[in-house]
């Protein structure tokens, strides 16, 4: 290939674009005025690819402050142009805006570039673009997975399993290394295990992967789209131009929706993933084994093992759900079964997703602080029987009246904190009104997050007491009972992030444990 020139892929606006002998989009780097929109690791990460491109980069971040300003020092060596705090605005004569993933599509700056007829892109679609070609001139596949919940343990199960078959590979996009980092190491990648999210994928335009996933669509984010149905579209142009396989999820409609609706490569196929067995085309359980009728040569008459649930930790029925969705993705671009199998087996969850912290006098405490919505929330407490329930935080609003109707006969017991607590204090009271509720409080009542935490696992601990003492004899023939932080709620109101919350948590439970020797 010559110099960077031009890498790119298809499609858009061609105004300032000519095309090739091969007719693909060509972007004319050398010289061309990109802005980039935020001063975070995506968006420092595109300043940097675009101006070894030779582009003209200006980077613009609203933040002023001492921490952006030393994000951005490194940019002014390489001759990228920096404007901060009220300067953040569209520089003159701009011909590319390239925007961070959480800058929303009413942004001045956006409405700024559209009004001009400036193409807009994300992270992922320059990512798409700037593609390095494999020793063999073929480019590394795309496997993204997307979802309101369960989008960065199914990334790392495929991650998992496509390493288990020998293949250079790495989780990127939204979970760890930016997806432009990935598309442009050094040392490519046979394959790509990508998590997009919704803000992601609404900037996205040309990406055409090979197989891709929606886990699940529930309310979540409607404040950044302007509705669910624009956060219901976001989520499905992960299938346009998709390759191989739409992978989409049974139990859930609007998953299969999406792919109905969307314009696929000929020969793409719809590949169902089920809790129950498995029809034709789909992925399945079957007597606790994962089984694949789909990617197999009779498809009428066998399947194809890819483990037992027991390979799935941990094996709560959401979690089976993901590795089914990862599985048919591995599948698709070629995965023996062994490797899907080995790939689950050697999978670890990351910390804050139904974590089991520790058990005091027959009582569980599991940790699922990462169950920052009412979906989320809704799988882990289907997971247990017998729940005292920690929950609350910043609704983002979400209601819950769905969430506590599914999940009464399981609760034993409410504890809520946070902001916006007494939306699930009403829930309760409208759907289970005979479960105990306890208001621990929130940061409006002079609360720390620390102090919070203690205060909620000792009032759920005297609630799950109260509830394993009742069962007396009967105990010894019935799972224990949990108690489960699963806010389904954000966290930033008493804490720093979902992560602090959970470890608090955590802390909290095994000083507890300790105490009691």
């Amino acid at each position: 290939m010559t110099e960077a020139t031009d890498t790119a892929d298809p499609a858009g606006p061609r105004d300032w674009r000519s095309a090739d002998v091969e007719g693909r989009a060509v972007v004319p780097w050398r010289g061309l005025r990109v802005c980039i929109v935020g001063a975070r690791v995506v968006g420092i990460s595109a300043a940097h690819a675009v101006r070894a491109l030779g582009a003209e980069v200006t980077l613009v971040d609203r933040g002023d402050d001492a921490t952006t300003s030393e994000r951005v020092a490194p940019l002014y060596a390489e001759g990228v142009r920096v404007r901060l705090g009220d300067d953040a605005t569209l520089p003159d004569g701009c011909e590319l805006l390239v925007v961070s993933p959480g800058i929303p599509p009413r942004a001045p700056i956006v409405a700024a570039a559209r009004k001009a007829g400036i193409p807009v892109w994300g992270d992922v679609e320059l990512a798409w673009r700037l593609r390095k070609p494999l020793p063999d001139g073929s480019y590394a596949p795309w496997l993204p997975i997307t979802g309101t919940n369960g989008k960065t343990t199914a990334v790392r199960m495929l991650a998992a399993m496509l390493g288990a078959a020998g293949k250079r590979t790495v989780a990127c996009g939204n979970i760890g290394l930016p997806i432009l980092d990935a598309v442009l190491a050094q040392d490519p990648y046979d394959v790509l295990a990508i998590e997009l999210s919704s803000f992601q994928l609404h900037w996205t335009e040309s990406m055409s992967p090979l197989a891709s996933a929606v886990l699940n669509v529930a309310p979540d984010h409607i404040d950044w789209h302007g509705s669910l149905g624009d956060y219901t579209r976001a989520k499905g142009r992960i299938y346009e131009n998709c390759q191989v396989a739409c992978v989409y999820n049974v139990a859930d409609d609007v998953t299969r929706e999406l792919v109905e609706d969307a314009e696929v490569v000929e020969g793409c196929r719809a590949i169902g993933f089920t809790l129950g067995a498995p029809g034709l085309s789909m992925l399945g359980v079957v007597d606790g084994i994962l089984a694949d009728r789909a990617f197999v040569e009779d498809r009428q008459r066998t399947a194809a093992e890819l483990g037992t649930i027991y390979d799935v930790e941990p094996h709560a029925p959401h979690n089976i759900a993901n590795a089914l969705a990862a599985g048919a993705l591995a599948r698709a671009y070629g995965v023996p079964p062994a490797a899907v199998r080995d790939g689950l087996r050697a999978f670890r969850p990351d910390p804050h997703r139904i974590a089991f912290v520790a058990s005091i006098d027959g009582v569980d405490f599991v940790d699922d602080s990462k169950a920052t919505n009412p979906h989320a929330a809704a799988a882990s407490l289907a997971a247990y029987e017998d729940v005292v329930w920690i929950a609350g935080g910043l609704a983002k609003g979400a209601t819950f009246d769905d969430l506590v109707a599914g999940a009464a006969r399981r609760l034993r017991g409410a504890v809520l904190l946070g902001a916006d607590r007494s939306l699930i204090a009403r829930a309760l009271a409208r759907h289970a009104p005979d479960v105990p509720v306890v208001d621990i409080g929130g940061a409006q009542d002079g609360l720390t997050g620390a102090r919070a935490i203690e205060r909620a696992v000792e009032a759920a601990s005297r609630l799950a007491a109260g509830k394993a003492a009742a069962l007396g004899d009967a105990a010894a023939d019935t799972a224990p009972v949990t108690v489960l932080l699963a806010p389904a709620c954000a966290s930033m109101d008493l804490f720093v992030s979902y992560g602090e919350r959970g470890d608090l948590f955590a802390r909290a439970v095994r000083e507890r444990k300790a105490a009691r020797g």
